[in-house]
């Protein structure tokens, strides 16, 4: 394996020397240019881990140098190096995305240890972006089907948001398993910074204790176990898109750190004294009911507000109607292929069973179904006897039941009151007591949440 290469852009040639001596002895193959034209020529041969550079050169400026360096190639860390009375233009250098800035006289100690960890920060960006590539290489299990006014609106407005370079905060709400993940994926496939990273949180599996590391990262020393510094998943999103999937997870503490990164566009590290700017959008998903919840006080609600400039409601999958058969299909393909079954097609008793069923897991589930239907399956059609469904479908049952009207022991309408228009005052009564939640307000009812949800949409009520 060759040694890291690293760029010294400097006219003090002694210094420079100096410089180049220090970190061969180190381990490094280092170069030096005099000036910002020179590096540049140099920078297409030698694709330099790390460049030092002066922030006053003859002719091109360290600042735009740096500038044509990140135009080149904007993964090459550049550490600019001041004389005390040039801070500013060092601290200016590093908003404009300089790894960071060294003072001089140069401690070549504190020099390597730059270089170090300018080169593990690269290496870490060039594991994330092989990562991604593996990723985006792989077909996705299933991409958004479906043909319902619902799903179509939906995906109309994501791809509307992915045209957008400057894309303002996304808010994903929906059931679990409705695919919020893959429509924040669409936002991101779909738009201007398709080739830069994808960066997804889960908010539910990061430890409350960890999560403010993990996103902004931190400084060696911060903490027990940070023996080194290391960048937070919002500096490697930088360019593109960091995903904070499960949102309503995190603690009332870090709303607010989360609000001034997304507001100001900053972070500044576990332990460490500088804000870094950062150029990342911002995609968020939750299954709850955020903006209750902000008014109630359990989630702040101006990181409300500022996630939700474009909300995206995900429509569960009992409002998408024969979506699930078109889904089920796909699935059905996909899975055969998967174990080398002949399944060619579901049969129509097993399509009434799907089409009847609640899907309280959402297309999640649907997936799990399918995959365990096929995967026990013996012919070419998958029959109602293999769905493995957690709720029993009785067709005429349920149908009976739906087409009954409201018996809420204790209570009569008044005489003459037309009984749909009770009914459906008393479900809509149910619904605001309840908070919107359709368990809770079948169960004020004495109905099953199917018999609600049957109801709910013969009355047009949402």
């Amino acid at each position: 394996m060759s040694n890291p290469t690293v760029l010294i852009v400097d006219d003090e040639r002694t210094l420079a020397r100096s410089i180049r001596i220090f970190l061969s002895e180190s381990g490094y193959d280092a170069e030096i240019a005099g000036d910002g034209e020179k590096a540049l020529e140099l920078l297409e041969s030698l694709r330099p881990d790390v460049v030092f550079a002066d922030v006053r050169l003859p002719g091109m400026g360290g600042i735009e140098l740096l500038q044509r360096i990140r135009d080149f190639d904007a993964t090459i860390p550049v550490v600019i190096m001041t004389a005390y009375g040039s801070i500013e233009g060092a601290v200016e250098a590093v908003k404009l995305g300089a790894f960071d800035y060294l003072k001089k006289p140069v401690d070549l100690e504190e020099l390597k240890l730059l270089a170090d960890r300018a080169r593990e920060t690269s290496l870490l960006k060039q594991e994330l972006s092989y990562y991604r590539g593996r990723e985006a290489r792989k077909l996705p299990f299933s991409g958004v089907i479906g043909e319902s006014p619902a799903l179509l609106t939906i995906m109309e407005r994501a791809h509307q948001v992915a045209a957008l370079d400057d894309t303002p905060p996304v808010l994903i709400t929906g059931e679990t398993g409705t695919g919020k993940g893959l429509i924040a994926h669409t936002i991101h496939t779909y738009g201007p910074r398709a080739s830069k990273p994808f960066i997804e949180v889960n908010c539910t599996a990061l430890p409350a204790s960890l999560m403010e590391a993990e996103l902004f990262g931190h400084e060696r020393g911060a903490f027990t176990d940070a023996k080194q510094s290391r960048i937070g998943l919002f500096e490697a999103a930088e360019h593109g898109f960091i995903f904070l999937d499960e949102i309503g997870d995190t603690e009332l503490q870090l709303q607010g750190k989360l609000l001034r990164a997304i507001e100001e566009r900053m972070v500044r590290r576990v332990g460490g004294i500088r804000d870094r700017k950062i150029d990342v959008r911002i995609l968020a998903a939750t299954n709850r009911d955020l903006e209750r919840e902000a008014q109630q006080g359990t989630f702040r609600r101006d990181l409300y507000f500022r996630l939700a400039v474009i909300l995206l409601r995900l429509p569960p999958l009992r409002e998408r109607g024969d979506d699930v058969l078109l889904l089920a299909d796909d699935f059905v393909r996909r899975f055969s292929a998967k174990y080398g079954k002949e399944v060619k097609r579901i049969s129509a008793g097993a399509r009434d069973a799907l089409l009847a069923y609640s899907w309280p897991g959402n297309v999640r589930e649907l997936s799990h179904v399918i995959e365990r239907a096929v995967l026990w399956s013996q012919g070419t059609v998958l029959e109602e006897s293999q769905l493995t469904l957690t709720q029993p479908v009785e067709l005429e049952a349920r149908a009976t039941e739906s087409d009954s009207p409201l018996t809420i022991p204790g209570i009569l309408p008044p005489k003459g009151t037309d009984l749909a228009q009770w009914e459906k005052a008393m479900i809509e009564q149910a619904l605001r007591e309840s908070g919107g939640n359709q368990t809770q307000a079948a169960q004020r009812l004495g109905v099953s949440r199917d018999t609600l949800r049957y109801r709910l949409k013969k009355y047009g009520i949402q």
